[in-house]
């Protein structure tokens, strides 16, 4: 955000408040410490709940075995639309004038479309269908992303940047642990307990109908989050707001972010996209990976995925709780997400020395810890680079790209490496390792984030 002004560390009064700031003050943040975590674990619950367990069990479901290559495609159509449609979504809202404000409508009406979508997807009967079908909830549920993602820069004061960011972050570790718990149950003799709690004896992950029941249940959930979000925390009319003149070529034109004029957003953009991309390289096929690399039998797959999502989702949220005030604390980003990205490379090293059930224990608790880290800090340091405060809504949904992107590109990178090249899974890792650091040493160069 351009005109972003705090009080600087040590001085005796504070800075002049900006517009864009000014315009915030008018939102309670009370609703927001409830609502705006809810509304993205939620949509955590769909990503990550739909990509680590029902899509795997799709596939072996409708081919018989666990095909990469099968499971490539859906995840590639996937993720090409979410490409597309978070920043079209973000513009939309952006642009978007109505008594309910800018971003409610579309988290409400996205919401209900992803749902009769996840609804089609658990009847899918080819690969073909479950690409089609993932392809359309991925669009649509980006739209909710979009809109989601841009209420922290519309309502949220700059000072309360870290908090929010690391309440937000928790989303996806707070997901993990909900989807690890009901869909896949958690297999707690990993940490020398004997005994497995949730997964509802395999109801919502039963490879016999492909996890229909799971598609179900995470459809009821994102309506009743979108649902509470809207009526609890309402955004505020924007009727009043000066409108955009229609305009197809100017609409079009409005995607490009000049690097020179914006080099700061352009380069935390490609910063995302290294540690996202080395995180999903490794995400995308943990299912696979403990089949094929450590050796776990495929009907013990399931509950062991949930404990070891587990324990990587508890380690981030401690460090997110953590980090988060400590940044708004010091001032600083940017340190931050370097250690998280040399964190993630050594934690990344584990599997390759020490390819068993408790090296995987060991490499979720080290790795979790960092992406928890970076998770504190990341919304922080986008918020502070976005180009113009009226273009949030696409701005963000640009930013966005660097989740959806990896996604599109590990399942062509990962079976290139583990079956084209005959290197097998346990070359996954430095590959991830090296693009995640290489993404947090790019945060360097943001020159205008401490």
């Amino acid at each position: 955000m351009s005109s972003t002004t705090t009080e600087a560390p040590g001085s005796s009064s504070p800075a002049p408040e900006s517009p864009a700031e000014a315009a915030k003050a008018g939102y309670k943040l009370g609703p927001l410490y409830a609502t705006l975590p809810l509304a993205n674990i939620a949509l955590y619950m769909l990503w990550l709940g739909v990509g680590i367990y029902m899509l795997p069990v799709q596939v072996i479901h409708i081919t018989g075995a666990p095909d990469p290559n099968a499971l490539k495609w859906p995840t590639f159509w996937g993720a090409l639309f979410a490409t597309i449609g978070n920043p079209l979504f973000g513009k939309l809202s952006d642009m978007t004038r109505s008594r309910f404000g800018r971003r409610s409508p579309y988290i409400l009406f996205c919401a209900i479309v992803g749902a009769i979508a996840l609804i089609v997807q658990a009847q899918a009967s080819s690969i073909a269908m479950v690409g089609l079908t993932w392809g359309v909830i991925q669009f649509i549920m980006n739209g909710y992303q979009a809109a989601l993602t841009a209420v922290m820069p519309d309502r949220v004061p700059a000072k309360k940047y870290g908090v929010f960011s690391a309440m937000i972050g928790l989303g996806v570790p707070a997901a993990t642990i909900l989807a690890s718990l009901i869909i896949a149950g958690v297999d707690m003799n990993l940490i020398g307990i004997d005994a497995q709690i949730g997964g509802f004896d395999g109801r919502f992950m039963n490879p016999a109908n492909g996890g229909e029941q799971g598609f179900y249940l995470i459809a009821a959930v994102l309506v009743a989050a979108a649902l509470i979000f809207v009526l609890v925390s309402p955004d505020r009319s924007t009727k009043d707001m000066p409108r955009e003149k229609a305009d197809v070529v100017g609409f079009v034109k409005g995607f490009w972010v000049d690097p020179r004029q914006h080099a700061d957003f352009v380069i935390a953009l490609f910063s995302r996209l290294g540690v996202m991309l080395g995180y999903f390289l490794i995400l995308t096929f943990n299912y696979f990976i403990l089949v094929s690399y450590i050796k776990i039998p495929p009907n013990e797959v399931g509950p062991k995925l949930g404990m070891l999502t587990v324990i990587g989702a508890v380690a981030t949220i401690f460090a997110a709780l953590l980090i988060g005030p400590i940044v708004d604390r010091v001032g600083r980003v940017k340190p931050f997400v370097i250690v998280s990205g040399i964190g993630a490379a050594i934690s990344l090293a584990i599997p390759m020395v020490w390819a068993t059930e408790n090296g995987m224990v060991a490499f979720q608790i080290l790795n979790g810890f960092f992406f928890g880290v970076y998770l504190a800090v990341d919304m922080a340091l986008i918020t502070q680079v976005l180009p113009r405060p009226e273009d949030v809504g696409k701005d963000m949904g640009l930013i966005n790209i660097a989740n959806a992107g990896p996604q599109i590109a590990a399942p062509f990178l990962a079976p290139f490496i583990v079956s084209d090249l005959d290197l097998g899974y346990e070359a996954l890792f430095p590959v991830a390792a090296a693009i995640a650091l290489a993404g947090a040493l790019l945060a360097l160069f943001v020159k205008r984030v401490k």
